[in-house]
């Protein structure tokens, strides 16, 4: 490698080439040339580029694993109050699951982007709001209002954390896209993580089953239920300190789903008129394909996030093209549903909000459709898709606030 590097040191597609057959080689090689080499323009080059890539991975600070590792107690300690306090869980926990771990995140979030203090206090008044809320709503848990709103909830507290991630910057459009792909990147790392404790855990219960010790009980009760509380706040630790972690596997799982999620649509639709399937009368299989629904919308709204970071071949504009609008067809198809559903049998909570939900979801695939389709025709850019994905987030937390703190109300806490 060596050699090769002196051989064609003033031939920069030849040492990208070099580089990208064996990177570790090359940095090693070439840190132990470029004092020889100084002075030279494209050793220079290399040696900012490498150099920058190392400063990278060690961006951390002992101040930072202090914030984390009080946060994760902290996060463990709340999702621990029902066993602390004799709470009923059943109260407890689809109440206030959220609370176990977005106040750490908006907190992490508003340490890192010096919020001012007035966003803090709204953060925190927003937060304890919430709370004071949640947990104020009468305790029937055959209320469908009350389901809502546990629901809705926890998109108000991703809100927040949202609202945190912006910070003081005024570039709003350009942060709420970073902050859909972070969500990606801890998706991707906080998987990773929880595999990785999955496999220290049967490790670690088998080793103390060995010696005749059984421990399931005492681990999963406590550090299983602390590890899982801190592995959002870790992969969002890891995610931010060292962005190049998950930088290239996001996108490439974003490449890989969106066409295999289209062809699975495509076959699915088929296979609905095949079989006959009634959406309109059977509840249980509209419910699961609202479920599908949103599940493809993220897809889509993840990768438009990375789209509008990097260059896109024409080959993946159009399939995100494509998988907009049949993901439209399959708003419209759910929407005709509940509509008949309303018709029909009259207005109930869930079916309001499901309503107000594939409205809100048909209007931005059909905005996010019209931009893609203007970027392979070629009269804009991804950007201008990024930029109209942004703007309607407000939209969704709007109607969140609705159905979150209103519609217990409006419809007398059925």
């Amino acid at each position: 490698m060596k050699d090769q590097i002196l051989i064609h040191l003033n031939d920069p597609g030849q040492l990208e080439k070099l580089y990208r057959t064996n990177k570790g080689s090359f940095k090693r090689e070439f840190r132990t040339l470029y004092p020889e080499l100084k002075g030279n323009l494209l050793a220079d080059f290399w040696n900012e580029r490498l150099n920058y890539e190392s400063e990278e991975l060690s961006r951390t600070t002992g101040g930072d694993w202090v914030f984390v590792i009080i946060a994760s107690l902290a996060a463990g300690c709340i999702a621990k109050l029902p066993a602390l306090f004799s709470i009923n869980e059943e109260f407890f926990y689809p109440r206030n699951i959220g609370f176990i771990v977005f106040p750490a995140l908006m907190a992490y979030f508003a340490r890192k982007n010096n919020v001012s203090t007035g966003k803090i206090a709204f953060l925190v008044g927003a937060s304890l709001f919430g709370a004071i809320y949640i947990n104020a709503l009468p305790d029937v848990t055959t209320s469908d209002t009350l389901i809502l709103s546990c629901i809705h909830l926890l998109l108000f507290l991703w809100a927040l954390v949202g609202f945190a991630f912006v910070g003081e910057t005024k570039t709003n459009d350009e942060k709420r896209l970073g902050y859909l792909k972070y969500n990606g990147d801890l998706v991707v790392m906080t998987t990773l993580i929880l595999i990785a404790g999955g496999i220290m855990t049967g490790i670690t219960i088998g080793l103390f089953k060995l010696i005749g010790l059984n421990i399931e009980k005492f681990y999963f009760e406590n550090i299983v239920v602390f590890g899982l509380s801190a592995a959002p706040i870790v992969g969002t630790y890891l995610t931010r300190s060292n962005p190049q972690l998950v930088s290239k596997v996001s996108p490439v799982i974003a490449k890989i789903f969106s066409p295999l999620v289209l062809v699975m649509l495509v076959i699915y639709l088929v296979a609905i008129i095949y079989a006959g399937k009634d959406l309109y009368n059977d509840r249980e299989f509209l419910l699961i394909f609202n479920a599908l629904l949103i599940g493809v919308m993220a897809i889509i709204f993840f990768s438009v996030a990375e789209t509008s970071k990097t260059t896109k071949s024409q080959a993946e504009i159009w399939i995100l093209f494509l998988l907009s609008v049949v993901t439209v067809i399959v708003n419209g198809i759910a929407l005709s549903a509940i509509l008949f559903r309303i018709s029909e049998w009259g207005i109930t909570p869930n079916r309001a909000a499901v309503l107000g939900g594939n409205v809100l979801i048909l209007i931005n695939l059909l905005l996010v459709t019209v931009q893609l389709y203007r970027v392979v025709s070629k009269k804009g850019g991804p950007a201008g898709v990024g930029r109209t994905m942004a703007a309607y987030l407000p939209v969704y937390v709007a109607w969140t606030l609705i159905v979150t703190f209103l519609f217990p109300v409006l419809f007398g806490f059925k």
